[in-house]
């Protein structure tokens, strides 16, 4: 009698949906929050190309910065990345002028929430000739950004996006710095 139950019990079918759930829901979950976390990531990343290109754009439209216009530029970043937090959005700008000789010298810097990259005033950078030509100037626009994600199971560590963007003065030659 015994051999006949085990028999039926081998051939019995009924559970075997419920097995087989419970041995892939927990890894269609994982996949799940993964490509949620990665979207996000994406869109954090997405959104910091677009405020570095709006910074640097917006400064190389005018004539000269002034204190306030460099508040309202970096007000404005912070808006752009929302609805992520900005407490880790870091931006610099910078007017770097080549001379005749061709060296890159940093004109004037304003950063937000002290970015470590940013050449600070008068030191010299390396900006290649196609993008910066002996004689003229460029505006460099920074940013980045760390992004912590919700699920740490997921991606347990921070990411770190990094924009760069370089555009030529539209109004002058140079950008100007005036605290007024």
């Amino acid at each position: 009698m015994t051999r006949r139950r085990l028999s039926r019990f081998w051939r019995d079918r009924r559970g075997v949906s419920a097995v087989e759930f419970a041995l892939i829901a927990p890894l269609l979950i994982l996949f799940y929050f993964g490509m949620a976390e990665l979207t996000e990531a994406m869109m954090a990343q997405r959104r910091l190309s677009h405020l570095t290109a709006s910074i640097g754009d917006v400064v190389a439209r005018d004539q000269k910065l002034t204190d306030a216009r460099r508040d309202d530029v970096f007000t404005a970043g912070k808006v752009m990345m929302a609805p992520f937090p900005t407490s880790t959005l870091r931006m610099c700008i910078v007017s770097i002028v080549s001379d005749a000789a061709g060296k890159d010298t940093v004109a004037w810097a304003e950063t937000s929430n002290s970015p470590t990259d940013c050449p600070t005033v008068g030191s010299v950078v390396s900006i290649p000739t196609s993008v910066l030509p002996a004689g003229t100037s460029v505006i460099m626009s920074k940013a980045s950004y760390e992004y912590d994600t919700v699920f740490k199971t997921v991606v347990p560590e921070t990411m770190i996006f990094r924009r760069t963007l370089y555009l030529r003065p539209r109004l002058a030659d140079q950008v100007t710095r005036s605290k007024t």
